[in-house]
Formats: C-alpha cells, structure tokens, sequence
C-alpha cells in the first residue's frame, strides 16, 4: 500500500512536470527560424509579382507549406494557398491569413535586395515592388506555419493557412482577393473558429504591435456617376443643359452628408470626390458630365447610410438642374466591409501578444480610414477576426515622417519580422491551447 501510494504521487508529479514542459516556447521558436523568415522576406521582396499574377510566389509558398507537412491546396482564386495541418488532437480551427501581391511602383530603397521587376499594369510597363509589406506577412506567417509543424504536440485542433492573391485589387475585367477565395468554397470543409491577419506599417516603430477592438479599418465604397445634360454652346447656356454645374452642385451639395446627415458621435467617416471629368473646349457646354469616389466609414449601418444619401441627394440636385444621372453607388465589385475586430477575441489576442512581447510593446491602435479587403473572410466563414498593426519603422526615424505603406520609399525595419512572428505564434499557441 505505502510503495503503491508512493508511485501515485511520483506519477502525479511526472504528470505536472510534463504539462509545464508542454508550455509552448514561443521566442524559441522563433528564433531558431528567424535566419530562414529574414531569407523568404528578402526573396519575396526582390521577386515581387502583380494582383492576380502571384505564380512565382504562389508556388514558393506551397513548396514550403508542403515541405513542413501541411496538406496543400493551390489555384484558389486564381493563384491562392492554403495550407491545413492537424494537430491529431481534437480541437479549435484557426484560420491566418497573409496577403500575397505587390504594386506597380518603382522601387527607391537602396537595398541590396531591392526589387529591380517590371510588370504590366493597364498596359503599360511598371516597376513592381512589394511597397505595402505583404512580403514580411507572407515570410512571418511561414514561420508560424513552421512554429505549429514543429510544435503540434504543443497545440490542439486544426490550422489553415491562407495565403491570399490580389489584396490591392484584381486588375480591371478581373476578379480576385478575399471574396473570390471565399466564393472558390475555402471554407466549404474547414470552418475556422476564428481568423487572424496583420499588416505591417510605418505607421509604428519597429518593436511594436497595436490593435483595437471594433473597426480597426474602414469599409471602402466606390462611387461612379455620369450626369447628363444637353449640349450647347458656352455663349448661349440657356438653350441646353449644363452637367458640368449640375455635377458640381452634386459635389458641394454631398459634403453635408458627413457634416449634418451622418451622427459623428458614434464613428468617423469619410466622403470624397476624385474624379470630375466633363467638357473637350473652353466654349462648349457639354453632353455630360462623370464624377467619381469613395466612402469611408467604421460602423456598418453608417456605411448605409452614407451611400443612400449620395443616391437620393444626387438624383434630386440633377433633376434641379434639369437633368438626368446613371450612378453606381456602390460599384460593386470592389467594396470592403468594415475590418472589425470582435472585442472578446481582441481581449485574448491583446493578452497573448503582451506575454509575448511585454505590455509596452502592445499599442493601442489608432483606426484607419484605408481599407483591406479581409473583412471577406471573416464574413465568408461567418466567424470572429482579429487584425493587427505591427511596427516598421526604425528605432530613431519619426513614424509620422516615414515614408508610408505605397510609396517607393517605404522601408520596413526586419527587427519586425520577429515582433510580428512572436505576436501571431502566442495569438495562435494560446487560441489553440489544448483543454483539460
């Protein structure tokens, strides 16, 4: 009785022992591959590839997922990955996404690395270059990816690993990006639990992450109208109907939308006209007039609201003016959701990324009235998100004076790529914690 009590008790403390050992290591693991996430980022960006033209990249990606054992799928939304590994432990799933494409911009950053592609972009040849980081999301979630394939006996459930074409835009006559992923049926036979992107910016300096429950970025809306009228001569306006004023009582008039129509205390918003095209001659009234634009906005029903008031406000000032107008308000496709964050799920990501990185590293995310396109997921596979900020920019340089995400300047600091790896590892360790 005393030995087999004895036995108990040692097996008892073995079993203790290995639960804390179980404790996943997460700067660990990411240092032991940060050498190989520093050699993807820099071949990513010095091989950077257009919008719906990810082939190249998309086959270095399944070549790595494949390598590390995930069951692979390609050719989703035209050049899109994903990869799913099982733990073998029955669990959550958890989706983590990582955009793919680059902009046709010219790179300026002296770089040894520094892309030296051309591609064609509405038929015409461009410099392309990775000017918004999608080539340090690409190479961190890899790590990850790589993080989990080594530690599945650390974790419980299932991962998908999306690696996702076109972000910036499929190019015109095309479609691509999130809602074509979803569309293609990615979430058909995996149903994630929850979803988890970032994106890097200069925005905040290298270090550091930040994130906010709620919109963390606003839904974008393009609008295109073409007012009619009657064409005239310049000296004799009467006899025809001007578009060109009509499309201009449209701009001035729309600007009441945000600042009297739409309640300010709830969410910001944003209403912008950037496109006004009319008339060939100084002294001709023309037949027509087009306009074009975007809307921003944090909360969901404001969206509505803002699109029903540009509807019903420019159809009503044309027929003042005595003319007609065809809208797309919104055109669709090509509108984003808003990036909402769902708090409670924020609340465990925050946590997760401050044991990881320390609480002064974890910010508190300004939002952002640029707009992304995964919102799709999430609500393709009607499941909770959480998108994050990581910090590029170098210790010393004024974020508010690098240059930003699109510009041939922008640079990234590759301490982040070990922020960003840490951040999304312990979000993902912990989200797949086994139970019990």
């Amino acid at each position: 009785m005393k030995f087999s009590t004895i036995a108990s008790a040692l097996e008892l403390v073995l079993s203790s022992t290995t639960v804390i050992a179980a404790e996943p290591d997460v700067p660990a693991l990411v240092k032991d591959r940060l050498d190989h996430i520093t050699q993807l980022r820099r071949d990513f960006h010095q091989h950077p590839e257009l919008s719906n033209r990810e082939t190249q990249t998309a086959a270095k990606v399944a070549a790595e997922l494949k390598r590390l054992g995930y069951r692979v799928t390609t050719g989703i939304a035209h050049t899109g990955v994903i990869g799913i590994l099982d733990s073998g432990k029955p669990g959550p799933k958890l989706a983590v996404r990582a955009d793919m494409d680059a902009l046709p911009v010219s790179e300026e950053v002296d770089l040894p690395f520094a892309s030296k592609t051309k591609g064609e972009y509405l038929g015409k040849l461009v410099g392309v270059m990775h000017a918004c980081g999608h080539d340090v999301h690409m190479a961190t979630t890899l790590g990850v990816a790589s993080a989990l394939a080594a530690s599945r006996d650390q974790w419980a459930g299932s991962v998908m690993m999306i690696f996702q074409p076109a972000e910036e835009g499929a190019p015109p006559g095309e479609e691509g990006g999130a809602g074509l992923m979803v569309k293609d049926g990615i979430f058909k036979d995996f149903k994630p639990d929850a979803i988890f992107g970032m994106h890097v910016t200069s925005a905040y300096p290298v270090g550091t992450v930040a994130v906010r429950p709620g919109g963390i970025m606003a839904s974008s809306d393009t609008f295109r109208m073409v007012v009619h009228g009657r064409q005239t001569h310049g000296a004799t306006p009467w006899r025809g109907i001007d578009p060109i004023v009509a499309a201009a009582d449209i701009v001035m008039s729309a600007q009441s939308i945000v600042s009297r129509r739409l309640d300010l205390n709830k969410e910001p918003a944003v209403l912008t006209f950037g496109i006004f095209d009319g008339g060939q001659r100084f002294n001709i009234i023309p037949d027509t007039a087009s306009l074009q634009g975007t809307i921003r906005a944090f909360d969901s029903g404001m969206r509505d609201q803002a699109l029903a008031e540009l509807r019903a406000l420019s159809e009503h000032v044309a027929k003042a003016h005595g003319a007609s107008i065809d809208m797309q308000v919104p055109v669709v496709p090509g509108s984003n959701p808003v990036n909402y964050n769902d708090p409670a799920l924020t609340a465990r990501v925050g946590a997760s990324m401050k044991k990881a990185l320390g609480d002064a590293a974890v910010l508190e995310a300004q939002r952002w009235t640029a707009s992304e396109d995964f919102p799709h997921l999430a609500i393709g596979a009607s499941a909770p998100s959480v998108y994050f900020f990581v910090g590029g920019t170098p210790k010393g340089v004024d974020p508010d004076t690098a240059a930003a995400n699109h510009s041939p300047r922008f640079f990234v600091d590759e301490g982040a790529l070990r922020t960003a790896t840490e951040a999304m590892l312990q979000a993902s360790m912990d989200f797949l914690k086994p139970t019990g």
